[in-house]
């Protein structure tokens, strides 16, 4: 049978790296620069500082139909691109109807 290191050697007492002088205080790290002391939570977001970005509606049609064929299992490969562009080229109900097809093959 082999000893295993903590069977020999000097008794070593249980620290808890979480507490401090005798378990009074808590360890506290100093603040980082330019934030304030304490525990805070991050305020709220602001949905009207965000970012207005609208998308073409040609590009948001092709971005849901790359998206529709990976999800259905059918990477797009890199010669699709002109059946894509073609077909995002088409209306949204158009658009709308390849994509249900698509969701149907899952």
């Amino acid at each position: 049978m082999t000893a295993t290191a903590f069977e020999y050697g000097p008794k070593h007492a249980f620290v808890d790296p979480c507490t401090a002088a005798g378990g009074a205080d808590s360890v506290r790290w100093p603040p980082a620069e330019g934030q304030r002391d304490g525990d805070y939570l991050l305020p709220p977001p602001r949905p009207a500082e965000r970012l207005d970005i609208t998308l073409d509606p040609r590009d948001r049609r092709r971005l849901e139909l790359h998206a529709a064929l990976t999800a259905a299992g059918i990477p797009p490969a890199p010669e699709d691109r002109e059946a894509i562009e073609s077909l995002s080229a088409l209306s949204g109900s158009i658009n709308t109807t390849i994509q249900r097809w698509l969701n149907h093959t899952l």
